[in-house]
């Protein structure tokens, strides 16, 4: 198959990329771009999803372009996507009624509470292996039925249909209106707060709970199966779409974290750790969630446990874009190294409220510990270290629920090419931190998934022989400094909780 090549769509919260693997699991050719994010008011986070699907299109064509290739090539197609954001669309037009809600929102504070009622917050948590909070699907497509006018008769009609990114994906590259395939996988499904992780089945009462007619919901499928296939007046036109997985799980997957105890950390506009508990459904009593990791075809499905962190990556981005700090995000690693530590200033950027192990949706964004020596260079590096703080309090709970040492960390996504957060990280979780030589494994997940389905790879050993260590961070700090580093941003996490009065809702 030396001709032939795997595709991988991704999907992502601030842009769309394509990316062209070779069997070795090498990028041969990458198109991306970013499109709008849109805050209406406080704590609402949109995207046009017009302006993704047209984005979705242009990457794929710069792909295929730069690689000097066509669909000829291409021997199948995989998916993967931002997870929780969520899209109604009219399925009849392909018009979205509304804007993607992106899983950032804070909209459904409300919607969560009324949920929960007496039984409060794990109302459904036995069923779905999550809280309830602003962070899932589910809760957004009542918002759009309840808020967006005709949207709610037109559902009932089944007119509307809803998905996250990957269904509306796959749904325009199999047709769209003219026959787009309605599915999602088992890792998506886990996200909607709709799907029992016993059955991978839809659950009728909470949907009914919700306000969302079943005709509404995607079909559930494996994460590596073929879907549909490319539309003929496409670029994909014929080619097998085989591949779907949420952007984390297609991350774990491409660091072939197979194995039970195997853990993964991804850095990107937030952080998500997932550890592998295999066949075993665990249950987090420490605020962690438990999900679907993958299934492959008809394999039994393999779970996780995942500490969900909102925002890591995308905080660089807010000292870029509204502070003007600095006009490029890899900038922020030299204004970091300017100053020796964080000089006391600690920033917990709750901007989505806190996600785990807290799960407080009132909680909003803090710098603490401020006095008049602090500069631009401490608050850079405060910045870098919450990232590492946040990941660390994910890891302790994890550790505390799989009952499992971590003996190393997995990384991948952009902030990994950041030496001094990687060394932080690494003396605070105390572990050598390690980073594959692909580092875009999120994509090259939803390529191996999409590979095995179509046989242009026989299964998961030729992930795990794919796969070469870029570089390795061993902890060198003195753990009773390392430990009063921790002390002190447990102390500044409590500075955030319940900003948001009951008479403001956001």
């Amino acid at each position: 198959m030396a001709d032939k090549y795997i595709l991988a769509i991704d999907q992502g919260t601030t842009s769309s990329r394509a990316i062209v693997f070779n069997h070795e699991g090498r990028i041969v050719s990458v198109g991306q771009k970013e499109h709008e994010q849109i805050f209406p008011r406080a704590g609402w986070v949109e995207h046009n999803a017009i302006e993704v699907w047209d984005a979705v299109r242009e990457v794929v064509a710069e792909a295929l372009a730069k690689a000097s290739i066509n669909k000829d090539n291409i021997h199948a197609v995989g998916v993967t996507n931002q997870r929780e954001t969520t899209l109604v669309w009219n399925k009849e037009t392909g018009e979205p009624v509304y804007n993607a809600i992106v899983w950032q929102d804070t909209r459904t504070a409300k919607i969560i509470e009324e949920l929960g009622g007496a039984e409060g917050q794990d109302k459904y948590k036995a069923r779905v292996g999550l809280p309830l909070a602003t962070y899932f699907s589910g809760p957004k497509v009542k918002w759009v039925l309840d808020n967006v006018e005709g949207a709610r008769a037109d559902a009932e009609a089944g007119k509307l249909i809803m998905g996250n990114m990957d269904t509306w994906v796959i749904w325009n590259l199999t047709g769209g209106v003219n026959g787009g395939v309605h599915v999602t996988d088992v890792t998506n499904a886990s996200r909607t707060m709709l799907m029992d992780l016993n059955t991978l089945s839809w659950d009728a009462d909470i949907a009914a709970d919700m306000g969302i007619p079943m005709s509404m919901l995607p079909e559930i499928k494996s994460s590596a199966e073929v879907y549909g296939y490319g539309r003929e007046e496409g670029l994909l036109g014929g080619i097998p779409i085989a591949g779907d997985l949420g952007d984390q799980q297609a991350a774990t997957f491409g660091q072939a974290a197979f194995n039970v105890g195997d853990a993964k950390n991804t850095y990107g506009t937030g952080c998500f750790m997932i550890m592998n508990t295999g066949e075993q459904i665990v249950p987090s009593k420490n605020g962690l969630l438990t999900t679907v990791c993958y299934k492959i075809g008809d394999a039994k499905p393999i779970y996780a446990l995942e500490g969900s962190i909102a925002i890591t990556g995308a905080l660089v981005q807010w000292l870029r874009d509204n502070l003007k700090m600095f006009s490029s995000a890899p900038e922020i690693e030299e204004l970091a190294a300017s100053v020796e530590d964080n000089g006391g200033a600690y920033f917990v950027p709750a901007f989505s409220g806190l996600f785990a192990p807290y799960w407080k949706s009132s909680a909003r964004g803090a710098i603490v510990g401020l006095t008049r020596f602090v500069n631009r260079g401490h608050i850079a590096r405060a910045v870098l270290e919450a990232t590492a703080f946040q990941t660390r309090e994910v890891l302790d709970a994890m550790e505390a629920d799989s009952g499992v040492k971590l003996a190393e960390l997995k990384v991948d996504g952009g902030m990994t090419q950041n030496e001094l957060l990687m060394q932080f990280q690494a003396d605070q979780v105390g572990v050598p931190v390690v980073r594959p030589v692909v580092a875009e494994t999120t994509a090259l997940g939803a390529a191996y998934a999409a590979g095995i389905a179509t046989g242009y790879w026989q299964g998961e050993q030729d992930v795990i022989d794919n796969w070469a260590e870029d570089k390795r961070w061993e902890p060198k700090a003195d753990p009773t400094e390392r430990d009063r580093l921790y002390r002190n941003w447990k102390k500044a996490v409590t500075k955030t909780f319940d900003w948001v009065d009951d008479d403001v809702e956001n």
